[in-house]
């Protein structure tokens, strides 16, 4: 099962989700948008095969959710992403991969996707994501978490290396940290930790500053790297 988290900000929720779908192969296209439409809720409204038709998807079609494929030939994921940091209004960005993390996925991360899912994601798993980030969440898949702490360039740490990251966070950071991990929105922070939700946001931006965490889905691999959820 996916981890989803929710991240700082939200989407105005609308009764029907709208949902793009960009990769370059027609029958990865035809098979997301098939799993999609069989949820009443979500509707795949534009498919693109490359980083420029995304960027007119997202410029024509006001979606709450993009689901990017990286390597695409012309403009790929990379490209479309850098290109959709300067828009203040962009979809949530979900990365679809094929098999394993790389420096991609974590650039992608970077560039504001929030989140990333294995192509032969289960229906059911890939329904939820695409809720998850019409909501302002991102979802990890967890096979690849592992992978991704790799390629993370602020943190090239091994299992005691993130340890040790961490250990120079206060207990009630560490405490907030680990539940990051766990999925827990913010309001389920403040409802465990008898906190107020904009005590729970500042204590989730300080995390970030002291470990150069970019976002809250690599403080989750951080977390999980570190041990903190054995």
């Amino acid at each position: 099962m996916s981890t989803q988290f929710e991240v700082d900000g939200t989407r105005a929720e609308r009764a029907t989700i709208r949902v793009g779908v960009v990769d370059d192969e027609p029958m990865a296209r035809t098979f997301v948008a098939k799993i999609l439409g069989s949820a009443p809720d979500l509707e795949v409204v534009a498919e693109g095969a490359n980083g420029a038709e995304a960027l007119e998807l997202v410029r024509t079609q006001n979606l709450d959710v993009l689901l990017l494929d990286l390597r695409m030939p012309g403009m790929d994921g990379l490209g479309a992403l850098r290109e959709l940091r300067r828009r203040p209004t962009a979809p949530a960005v979900v990365v679809l991969t094929t098999f394993h993390a790389d420096q991609a996925v974590a650039t992608a991360l970077r560039l504001g996707a929030k989140g990333f899912l294995l192509k032969h994601v289960d229906p059911a798993e890939l329904v939820r994501a695409v809720r998850v980030a019409a909501r302002g969440g991102a979802v990890l898949d967890p096979t690849l978490t592992q992978d991704l702490m790799g390629h993370l360039a602020s943190h090239h740490l091994d299992r005691l290396g993130a340890a040790t990251e961490v250990a120079r966070l206060s207990a009630r950071l560490l405490d907030v940290l680990r539940l990051v991990g766990m999925g827990r929105s913010n309001g389920e922070i403040a409802g465990d930790l008898g906190l107020s939700d904009s005590t729970v946001r500042g204590y989730v931006s300080e995390i970030l500053a002291a470990t150069g965490c970019s976002n809250r889905v690599t403080a989750a691999v951080l977390a999980q790297r570190a041990g903190l959820l054995d």
